[in-house]
């Protein structure tokens, strides 16, 4: 008997009318053959509860958390993992039989275009992070949880660069301190990676760079924006020609999604589908 219901996923956010990951899961469900459909939804804060259990109503297998949604869902959530709840964010829900687990996909995405695609094992190396936003506190965290000793936060106001340093030093074994972002910031001896986890130079505004003293950046250090879009960075372009190793924020994208496609469907995310298919929209773009 043909089944015309397709099983549903998403994304709540506001404004969300420029998230690109239709793009990646929808390519994702038709390379593995799977009768699923991703929905960009538009939910203001204060609609966020009916949302939610619209998502119960209609059976969705989970839905994508963006802004400003990441903090505000936890309460709505059955469960968290234990790395959603040490980040205390959450951008991906799956619903088990009514139940929701919430998850975040977002640093281990990043740990993945690590291993995958910049060949760098965390494990033991050090770290700067420049911000202590959604991001950067998902990233520190898996960063830590994946064996980094040393983790420098980077952060113009002191009480969330303090914040998440606390976090970093009381619930993980690395070593984090932060260091007041009112100058252009010097990039230590000793740093493997150097990590761009703030929204500067993110389409439209191309041209800006992080505030970040270019002599300090050398060969041999790892130079990650998290900005997908555009894929190279003036940043990454910047850092590319000091003789640094550079990764955009596509892998991370990719790979957050790619672990998203899996705890809702079951199946092994087609991944090189997913990239290509981005790949393709920000060219197009």
């Amino acid at each position: 008997m043909a089944n015309y219901r397709a099983e549903l996923v998403g994304v709540f956010g506001y404004p969300v009318d420029e998230n690109p990951t239709v793009i990646m899961q929808e390519a994702a469900f038709r390379a593995a053959g799977l009768n699923w459909r991703y929905l960009t939804i538009k939910v203001p804060p204060e609609a966020l509860a009916d949302a939610v259990t619209g998502l119960k109503a209609f059976g969705m297998r989970g839905i994508n958390l963006t802004i400003p949604h990441k903090r505000a869902i936890i309460p709505f959530l059955d469960q968290l993992t234990p790395a959603a709840e040490l980040i205390g964010a959450v951008n991906t829900v799956v619903n088990k039989d009514g139940k929701l687990l919430g998850e975040n996909t977002d640093g281990k995405g990043f740990i993945m275009g690590l291993r995958q695609d910049a060949k760098l094992d965390p494990a033991g190396r050090s770290a700067v992070v420049l911000g202590a936003g959604g991001a950067a506190r998902a990233i520190a965290v898996e960063l830590a949880l994946a064996g980094a000793k040393r983790i420098i936060v980077v952060n113009r106001t002191p009480e969330r660069g303090q914040e998440l340093v606390g976090l970093l030093n009381k619930r993980t074994k690395a070593t984090a301190e932060y260091v007041p972002w009112q100058k252009p910031y010097s990039v230590p001896a000793g740093i493997d990676t150097l990590v761009n986890a703030t929204s500067i130079g993110l389409f439209p505004n191309v041209n800006d760079v992080p505030k970040v003293d270019m002599v300090s950046i050398r060969k041999g250090l790892l130079v990650c924006d998290v900005i997908p879009n555009p894929p190279v960075t003036a940043f990454m372009k910047a850092a590319g020609k000091r003789g640094a190793t550079v990764m955009s924020g596509l892998p991370m994208l990719v790979y957050q999604g790619a672990i998203g496609f899996k705890l809702w469907t079951g199946v092994e995310a087609p991944v090189a589908a997913m990239r290509q298919a981005l790949e393709k929209e920000f060219a197009n773009g």
